[in-house]
C-alpha cells in the first residue's frame, strides 16, 4: 500500500484516534488545531493554585458498554474506578439523581418498597397521554407533574433555553427512573477516569513517528490539494463559511472559583429551580477521588445560545436546524477526498466512547477503501 499524505483538522479524540490508526499503517499524518492545546473539549489541566486536575471545558466522565473502546483507552491511560453520583438541590433539600427509590421516598416522605414505588409513580403519571411527543408529555406520562416540575422543568428551560413542550420526547428517554437504591448515574459496564487526565491520554494516542501536530493553526481550504485525504472534525457549517447561516448550538459559561476545604461534598450538584441562574456546580477534585487536595476548584455552569465567538457544545437538532443541516449535508456529499467526523463535523451530540468507536470505524473504512480502490465516503455514519 502506498503511503498517503493525510490532513486531520482537530486534535480531539476523533482526530487523534484516526491519526493513530492510519499512522500505524505507514501513512503520514498532519494534525492541525486552532486552539493552543490538544484534546478539544476533553482537555484537562492542573490548577496552579490547588493542583486539582480541572476539566477545563466541563466534566468528562468515561462510561461505555463497548469493550473494544474500553480496551483501546486502557492502552493509553490507566483508568481509575469512578462512579458518577449526581445530587440535585430542589426546594431546599438535596436528592440523588437519577430518580431512584431513595429519591422517591424522600420526595414524597414515604418508605415505599420497590413495588409500592412503581405503583405510586404509575398513579402519579398521566395515563391519558398515550403517545408522548414532547419532553413535557414524556415526563408527565411516566413520572407525573410533581417530579417533573421539581427535577426537570426548570433545569431543562435553563439548559436548552426553551420550554420542555417544545423539545422532543426522545431527550427524556435518556433519563431513567430506578425502583431500587442504585444512584450510579450511568448503567454502563465500564466506567472510569484516566489517572493522569484526558490530555495525557490523547497525547499517548497521538504519539507516533508518522504524526505531527500543529496548534493554533486554522484550516485553509486552499491547502486541500496537497493531501490525499482530509478528515475534518470542525463545525460543518464553518467549513462552508456559514453560507446558509449558522447551525444552532448551546454553549456553556463557567464561573470558576476556589475553596479551601470541601465546597459541596460531591462532584456534581444540579440546581433544578429557575430562580437559580446556573444549572449545576461541579467540584473537580471529586473527579479524581484517588487524589487528596486541601483546596478545591469549582465551576458554576451556565447554558445559553451559542454566539459567533463561543465554543459550540450541544447541537440543537430541532426542525429549523435540521432543514439548515440538510443544506450543508447536500454540499458535503459532493466533496471528494474529504470525510467529516466527530461531534461538530456531523452535528450530533456524542459521548466520548461513541466518538472513539466512530473514529476507529472511520479509520478502518479508509484503510479498506485504499485496499479495494473504492472511494471513501464523506460520512461514515448516518447524519440526517
Amino acid at each position: 500500500m502506498n503511503s498517503k499524505n493525510i490532513l486531520i483538522v482537530g486534535a480531539g479524540f476523533s482526530g487523534a484516534v484516526i491519526a493513530r490508526q492510519l499512522a500505524e499503517q505507514g501513512h503520514r499524518i498532519r494534525i492541525i488545531d486552532q486552539r493552543d492545546h490538544i484534546g478539544g473539549n476533553s482537555y484537562d489541566a492542573r490548577d496552579p493554585q490547588t493542583d486539582v486536575m480541572v476539566h477545563v471545558y466541563g466534566p468528562h466522565i468515561f462510561h461505555t458498554d463497548n469493550e473494544t473502546v474500553w480496551n483501546y483507552v486502557t492502552q493509553h491511560a490507566e483508568m481509575m474506578p469512578y462512579v458518577n453520583r449526581v445530587k440535585a438541590t430542589v426546594n431546599g433539600q438535596v436528592f440523588s439523581l437519577p430518580i431512584n427509590l431513595h429519591t422517591i421516598n424522600q420526595f414524597f416522605a414515604k418508605t415505599c418498597s420497590p413495588d409500592e414505588a412503581r405503583a405510586l409513580i404509575a398513579e402519579k403519571g398521566d395515563s391519558s397521554i398515550e403517545e408522548p411527543k414532547t419532553f413535557e408529555e414524556q415526563a408527565l406520562r411516566f413520572i407525573g407533574k410533581e417530579l417533573y416540575e421539581a427535577f426537570f422543568k426548570g433545569y431543562t428551560i435553563k439548559q436548552w433555553g426553551m420550554e420542555p413542550s417544545q423539545l422532543p420526547a426522545s431527550i427524556l428517554k435518556r433519563l431513567p427512573v430506578r425502583f431500587n437504591y442504585d444512584d450510579n448515574y450511568f448503567n454502563h459496564r465500564f466506567q472510569g477516569m484516566p489517572k493522569l487526565g484526558y490530555t495525557k491520554m490523547i497525547e499517548s494516542i497521538a504519539n507516533h513517528e508518522n504524526i505531527t501536530i500543529e496548534l493554533q493553526q486554522s484550516f485553509n481550504a486552499e491547502e486541500r490539494e496537497q493531501y490525499d485525504h482530509v478528515f475534518y472534525s470542525g463545525p460543518l457549517d464553518a467549513f462552508y463559511s456559514y453560507q446558509y447561516g449558522r447551525l444552532g448550538y448551546r454553549t456553556l459559561d463557567f464561573e470558576k472559583f476556589t475553596w479551601q476545604g470541601d465546597y459541596q461534598g460531591c462532584a456534581v450538584m444540579n440546581y433544578c429551580s429557575l430562580d437559580v441562574p446556573y444549572t449545576r456546580i461541579t467540584e473537580h477534585k471529586y473527579f479524581s477521588p484517588w487524589e487528596s487536595h486541601e483546596g478545591s476548584v469549582c465551576y458554576k455552569e451556565y447554558s445559553r445560545e451559542c454566539g459567533e465567538k463561543d465554543i459550540p457544545y450541544y447541537p440543537i437538532r430541532q426542525m429549523g436546524e435540521m432543514a439548515l443541516l440538510d443544506k450543508y449535508l447536500s454540499l458535503a456529499e459532493n466533496e471528494k477526498n474529504m470525510t467529516f467526523v466527530g461531534r461538530l463535523g456531523t452535528y450530533r451530540y456524542l459521548d466520548m466512547d461513541v466518538t472513539i468507536a466512530e473514529a476507529l470505524n472511520t479509520a478502518d473504512k479508509y484503510l479498506s477503501s485504499l485496499s479495494s480502490n473504492e472511494s471513501m465516503p464523506v460520512f461514515t455514519v448516518s447524519v440526517r
